[in-house]
């Protein structure tokens, strides 16, 4: 399963000089660095976020040396840091920052405090920002991918925001290519491909090679060997789901026969996720059970993904991948769907309706939407608001990841899970949709994250792409 926690080293640097008057006064940096780690710490520490600090480095706290560098690094390494960042209190050491960087291989974060103390004698204590001009252009000697932050105050909201993104960030890579702790990104693939459907076709080898991702085939024919058994053997579990059904949806005749049936389906993913050590899933859907046992997972999907799993239709493992990264940039706290380029609004050339069968979350639901399950799959409208619209795709081994937002819009009432969504420019995404390499498939997911997936890719060796840039 996806890992939403976030271990954080931060590092306040300060230049390996003798102290004197002025810029270089050591005093000043201490203080700084100390103030600044204890408000990051303070603000910022939550059940999914814990920070590592110098404290047991020296007697200032902070990076000095390129000794000190490596201590740091097997520090971090040791307790597990997922990311780091770098605050330069004043001036800073590019020696000791690129070493650092380049010894983690983690995602870094480069910022400095705005220097803001002057003198009526023209006298300046810092030059933070100064520093970080060294210090990037040592990150970019070494080949160390690196997440810029403006200078800021540290209790502004350019820093709040800037921070999150960061966080978020650091999320994705830790979950795509995973770490000395974890491997990298787990997609369980469940049955093969419809026939027609070349548009989803994905390089395995690829995505293990380039990206790190591991693709695990599951026999179809052996799932529903072990959906029977669940249906022979738990049905109390089973039964336990039917009720879920029945009280989240407003169920039809044609369904109700069948609910025991979608329970096991349940019961069956959520096993397959705990077998095969599975972060996503990309499944078959109508193609194969249907004919084998007479149902479609729809409504079954829609119920896992309200309990945090990701599981994606049409066996798009593309599509899978990328509701996962949007998951991990939303730190695991809203659920993202699987809203596919459908058909234009028939009066407003902006806006499109972005639609599946039945399979998101109901918690995505609009207030004034009936949730109802019709032939096994999910109807309703989901909520207003602003959401992040994206695609890991890939031409020619270049693996590019599209992003943009579009807003929730009024449109005609339709059947399945569906968001009438309004685009800047939708002639220009129809466009890029078609000329590649992308497909109709989209993932969303509540809320802007586009400049955490830009900041993603620097680090996983793929392309940005957007289409209102």
């Amino acid at each position: 399963m996806l890992q939403y926690n976030l271990t954080v080293g931060l590092v306040p640097i300060r230049r390996d000089v003798s102290p004197r008057p002025g810029i270089f006064n050591w005093e000043k940096a201490e203080q700084r660095g100390r103030r600044i780690v204890r408000y990051i710490e303070d603000t910022y520490t939550d059940d999914q976020t814990r920070f590592l600090d110098l404290d047991d480095l020296n007697a200032e706290g902070l990076l000095i040396t390129e000794a000190d560098a490596l201590t740091v690094a097997k520090k971090f390494r040791d307790a597990g840091a997922d990311c780091i960042v770098l605050i330069n209190c004043n001036f800073g050491n590019e020696e000791a920052a690129g070493l650092l960087a380049q010894q983690l291989g983690l995602p870094t974060l480069l910022w400095a405090p705005l220097d803001d103390e002057f003198l009526p004698d023209g006298s300046r204590f810092t030059d933070s920002q100064c520093g970080i001009f060294g210090m990037s252009r040592m990150l970019q000697r070494l080949n160390a991918p690196f997440t810029f932050l403006e200078t800021c105050r540290v209790e502004s909201d350019i820093f709040r925001d800037g921070f999150r993104a960061f966080l978020s960030v650091a999320c994705m890579v830790k979950n795509f290519r995973g770490n000395v702790n974890r491997p990298g990104l787990r997609v369980v693939q469940v049955g093969s491909r419809p026939k027609p459907f070349c548009s989803v076709i994905v390089n395995e080898g690829e995505l293990m090679q380039k990206l790190g991702v591991r693709v695990i085939p599951v026999n179809l024919a052996l799932t529903l060997g072990r959906l029977d058994k669940i249906l022979a053997e738990r049905a109390d579990e089973c039964a336990a789901y039917a009720d879920v059904f029945r009280s989240r949806y407003a169920v039809d005749e044609k369904t109700e026969p069948k609910l025991t049936q979608l329970a096991a389906l349940i019961l069956l993913y959520k096993d397959i996720f705990k077998d095969y050590d599975a972060d996503v899933i990309s499944s078959e859907c109508w193609t194969a059970l249907l004919p084998a046992r007479g149902i479609v997972p729809c409504a079954a999907f829609s119920v896992l993904a309200d309990e945090g799993y990701i599981v994606g239709c049409e066996s798009d493992i593309h599509a899978s991948i990328t509701m996962a990264l949007l998951k991990c940039a939303a730190r695991g706290k809203a659920a993202p769907f699987l809203g596919e380029f459908t058909v234009r609004h028939p009066e407003d050339r902006d806006v499109e309706l972005l639609w599946h069968c039945g399979p998101f979350a109901r918690s995505l639901k609009a207030s004034d939407s009936e949730a109802s399950i019709r032939d096994m799959r999910a109807w309703f409208r989901v909520q207003n608001g602003t959401y992040t619209i994206a695609r890991l795709d890939q031409d020619n081994g270049n693996y590019m990841l599209l992003s943009g937002i579009c807003e929730s819009a009024d449109g005609p009432y339709t059947f399945g899970t569906y968001l009438w969504a309004r685009f800047k420019n939708l002639p220009a995404w129809e466009r890029k949709l078609v000329e590649g390499p992308y497909i109709h498939h989209m993932s969303e997911i509540a809320g802007d994250h586009t400049a955490a997936l830009r900041e993603f890719c620097r680090y996983a060796g793929i392309t940005p792409d957007e289409v209102d840039a």
